[in-house]
């Protein structure tokens, strides 16, 4: 199955990939961080729809991905219903793009090759400067509560017992783009513990949050700082023992993975794509048996619901480079 959603996704990609994201807007536009090929008359802090509807794009074809954190074979299945369930409400064909990377996401919704997606929560802000993506919605429990903590996670039997310990260590993130996997540890350990990464001790990346589980899981690093809504799922799933790992380290609770559109799609187009985020039944779903604790897409907006995560970008020294 996998293999034949990877192969319409390819041939999808290649019929579309012609679709660009147009010219740059007028060179006095208001855009804050966005690149200078995006405005921001509104102030919200994300790329306006083009105002010249010469430049809207009406794909017959969706192309639709969610964030790499884990084995894109997984995640093609655990969509597939909400795949159906979009591409009934849009009329449109629908289909899943199994990237490999934050970077190959952001650049296909840059170059118009990507229409809708979930982007990892620190990567929210990188897409919205550098890719005109414009978040709408999250996943969130029944009551309406939503998000995910960073832990800092070490093998069972580890002489480490907290932050402090991991100075002279190495500590393995996932990528910089990542806010759990990267931002926030470095923010944190930095201002609460006094250590920072290549100072006081050694820095890894293992690429993704299911890889940095593994490998502490097997003993292939000595700690990893990442996301526990992915652990929590391992576990769930039972890729790896819970007896296996122990946590260190715990943050306050983050906003969770942002779901938006390319800021150029034909307003009709977003409206239906919204259309199916709200009206999705969670119940007897895939998406449900995997994501256990949520019962619904929430609305977000970006400049609010984002806020603490730019705060740590900035904490960070962190540049949106869009280069």
């Amino acid at each position: 199955m996998f293999k034949s959603i990877l192969s319409a996704a390819a041939l999808a990609i290649a019929a579309f990939g012609l679709i660009g994201t147009g010219a740059a807007q007028a060179a006095d536009c208001p855009r804050g961080t966005l690149d200078k090929q995006y405005c921001d008359y509104d102030g919200d802090l994300v790329a306006d729809l083009p105002l010249d509807s010469k430049k809207w794009i009406n794909p017959g074809t969706i192309i639709f991905s969610y964030t790499p954190v884990e084995d894109p074979a997984v995640y093609a299945k655990v969509w597939d219903g909400f795949v159906q369930h979009m591409a009934k409400t849009t009329g449109k064909k629908v289909v899943f793009f199994p990237v490999q990377s934050y970077a190959a996401q952001y650049e296909a919704m840059r170059s118009g090759r990507l229409h809708v997606a979930g982007v990892n929560t620190g990567g929210n802000p990188v897409a919205v400067s550098c890719a005109g993506f414009v978040p709408f919605a999250m996943m969130a429990s029944e009551d309406g509560s939503f998000g995910y903590e960073m832990e800092i996670i070490v093998p069972a039997d580890s002489t480490i017992k907290s932050p402090a310990d991991i100075k002279g260590k190495t500590l393995t993130f996932t990528s910089k783009t990542s806010n759990s996997g990267f931002k926030a540890p470095s923010a944190l350990l930095k201002s609460e513990f006094g250590i920072q990464s290549e100072k006081d001790f050694k820095v890894a990346f293992s690429g993704k949050h299911d890889n940095s589980i593994l490998g502490v899981a097997n003993k292939d690093y000595e700690a990893a700082a990442i996301a526990n809504s992915v652990l929590k799922r391992m576990l769930d799933r039972k890729v790896i023992e819970a007896n296996k790992i122990k946590t260190i380290y715990r943050s306050q609770t983050f906003p969770t993975t942002g779901y938006g559109h390319a800021h150029n799609l034909h307003p009709e187009v977003v409206a239906k794509i919204k259309q199916a985020f709200f009206t999705f039944k969670w119940e007897g779903s895939t998406l449900k048996k995997e994501f256990k604790k949520e019962g619904k897409f929430i609305a977000i907006n970006h400049k609010h619901d984002w806020g603490v995560i730019r705060k740590i970008d900035t904490a960070n020294g962190v540049k949106y480079n869009c280069k």
